[in-house]
């Protein structure tokens, strides 16, 4: 661990209990009055978002590239954000089109692999690519809201993560566009944000290094941890990040297939072995804190609690007024919901 000295659409947040959720494949998520009852099972709503309608009652003009990351309002609107024309989009609770911005604003590269027997040792399995044919804000990565109502999306190839109010307005740029590396103030390839109890930002700086890095919440930083390796506190891919009530922050570790739990100063805690898939996960209000890995249900020491049926992978989710959305990037969104 290294250290350093150093309102949506007018709707604010008052939601402050949370669960983490986790998914690797298909994420069927209890929640409210669910936690601690019997568990529901969810089915696919079809016709999510509207293709006719916008808000305002006119047609929807609007098509979906890959689908990367959704997000819940405090007024229960959604937030898409994908990789083609006006990348980001907001929907009301119906599914109908509300407005759409961000064209120009993420990097047009998007990430590669690179081939075992070509990295040096310790080199990261990615790096950047630039100049792919159809290529559309293919950096647009992951969306999350904070606590006060902002927009928080990260530009994975564009080295950079931003900050916006409910309107669209960037207020601050954690990174250097278009810069890559590894200090307090530079990425490479970050994947993630997330937010503490107190403000605290977290981010997953995880293609292209292997490290979480923790800033005050106006983004002075504050303390990093990390490295690229297979035993406690170290990883693969640090792909997605979430922390509780106590300030224990939850990495999913997609490479190895683990989620790694830490204090809130990076000290490990434990690891949950055997998780697959993308697993992103996701802070949502509930009196009972649980995790949600595939379709399996899981305290927050990782013991099984129940199961759901599952199936289809996504690389973002979100609920809302007990709906659940996942990001596909096949080109969609789905929308489940209790029967």
């Amino acid at each position: 661990m290294r250290r350093s000295n150093d309102t949506f659409l007018g709707v604010s947040m008052t939601h402050r209990r949370f669960t983490v959720l986790v998914f690797a494949t298909l994420v069927l998520i209890p929640f409210g009055p669910f936690a601690s009852a019997q568990i529901p099972l969810y089915t696919e709503m079809d016709g999510w978002p509207d293709p006719a309608t916008s808000a305002a009652g006119t047609p929807a003009l609007w098509n979906f590239g890959q689908v990367s990351g959704v997000a819940t309002t405090a007024n229960g609107y959604i937030l898409v954000l994908h990789r083609g024309a006006s990348p980001i989009m907001l929907f009301d609770a119906g599914g109908r089109f509300v407005r759409a911005w961000g064209d120009g604003l993420f990097s047009s590269g998007k990430v590669g692999g690179i081939a075992p027997g070509d990295r040096t040792p310790g080199q990261s399995g990615y790096t950047a690519v630039y100049g792919a044919a159809g290529c559309h804000a293919c950096g647009a990565h992951a969306i999350r809201v904070d606590p006060d109502g902002n927009i928080w999306i990260v530009d994975a190839p564009g080295h950079v993560i931003y900050k916006m109010d409910p309107t669209g307005r960037v207020l601050m740029e954690l990174g250097s566009k278009g810069v890559s590396g590894e200090s307090r103030t530079i990425f490479n390839l970050p994947t993630d944000v997330a937010f503490g109890p107190g403000g605290e930002v977290y981010v997953s700086d995880g293609y292209g290094n292997a490290r979480v890095v923790k800033y005050t919440a106006d983004g002075q930083y504050l303390l990093e941890w990390g490295s690229r390796g297979t035993g406690p506190g170290e990883f693969g891919l640090p792909h997605n990040l979430a922390v509780d009530t106590e300030g224990r922050v939850y990495v999913t570790d997609r490479d190895n297939a683990r989620v790694q739990v830490f204090d809130a100063d990076g000290g490990f805690l434990q690891e949950w072995p055997d998780i697959g898939g993308n697993s992103a996960l996701f802070m949502t209000t509930t009196d009972d804190q649980h995790l949600w890995t595939g379709g399996t249900l899981r305290d927050l020491d990782g013991a099984v609690v129940a199961t759901l049926p599952g199936g289809n992978g996504g690389h973002g989710m979100t609920v809302s007024d007990g709906d659940v959305f996942v990001a596909q990037l096949a080109g969609r969104v789905q929308k489940f919901v209790v029967p």
